[in-house]
């Protein structure tokens, strides 16, 4: 397995409340990994961590083997390209204006738009299915609409590590399996892709690689075929159940037993 980000002996705290200790993975390159657990086991901050904002008290995350901390802000931000959970638009930015703030590790104070920036703008939109919505003030859109619009974001930042917390919140079924194809595709194309999924079935489905939390710690990581079983989703998630191939793929589909 070929790794070009990883963590190593992370604590991860917010204040005086530790959320992981003595954390380490290393990230897949070129791989769809999703990462799974109950609420408040420690995903989010790991994410956090990855692209520093959030200061390890101890360990570090390093990328080509230098800590993230030693690169320039834009520097880095031409790396990782970042999706939060709750992310905030300027009041009255439309559409078009927002994704193009994804080009903002790409510009210097001598340059100026370029074509290519543009290019990348509207392959985003189009790739996040918000071409139509270019015109429209944000604060107008639904939760589904926004969401896309963000990744939207994301995609116009032409980051080979795409990092996205929670990417199919607000969508409806049908925008959260495009999306997840879409991620897909752009791990086909050689993206690295790491995705926090609360949809287990749906981890199983697209992921090359899963890690499973809880309680700040790493549980389980392997693919999908190698490590989720009924043990797993009781430990996890103190889910009784029973996994079965999904009848679609061959990945494993949990059943509650319930």
């Amino acid at each position: 397995m070929t790794t070009r980000l990883t963590a190593r002996d992370l604590t991860l705290r917010y204040g005086e409340r530790v959320v992981s200790t003595r954390l380490s993975l290393d990230v897949p390159d070129g791989a769809l990994t999703a990462i799974v657990g109950p609420n408040a086991c420690g995903k989010s901050t790991l994410l956090r961590a990855f692209v520093r904002l959030l200061k390890p008290a101890e360990g570090e995350v390093r990328l080509d083997d230098r800590e993230v901390g030693a690169y320039p802000t834009k520097a880095l931000a031409r790396m990782l390209g970042f999706l939060p959970q709750d992310p905030l638009a300027p009041e009255d930015i439309r559409v078009r204006q927002l994704v193009a703030r994804g080009r903002f590790p790409h510009q210097s104070l001598l340059s100026t738009w370029s074509e290519e920036d543009a290019e990348a703008v509207a392959e985003a939109m189009e790739a996040a299915g918000v071409t139509e919505l270019a015109g429209r003030p944000v604060h107008e859109l639904s939760g589904g609409q926004r969401q896309r619009v963000w990744v939207a974001v994301v995609l116009a930042q032409q980051t080979p590590y795409l990092l996205l917390d929670e990417p199919t919140s607000f969508l409806d079924i049908a925008h959260q399996y495009q999306l997840l194809q879409l991620l897909a595709e752009l791990r086909d194309q050689g993206r690295t892709v790491i995705a926090v999924l609360h949809d287990v079935n749906q981890a199983c489905r697209y992921a090359d690689h899963l890690i499973a939390m809880k309680e700040g710690r790493v549980v389980a990581e392997g693919t999908p075929a190698e490590i989720v079983d009924a043990a797993l989703l009781k430990e996890v998630f103190d889910l009784p159940s029973v996994v079965v191939p999904d009848p679609v793929t061959g990945t494993p589909m949990v059943v509650p037993a319930l």
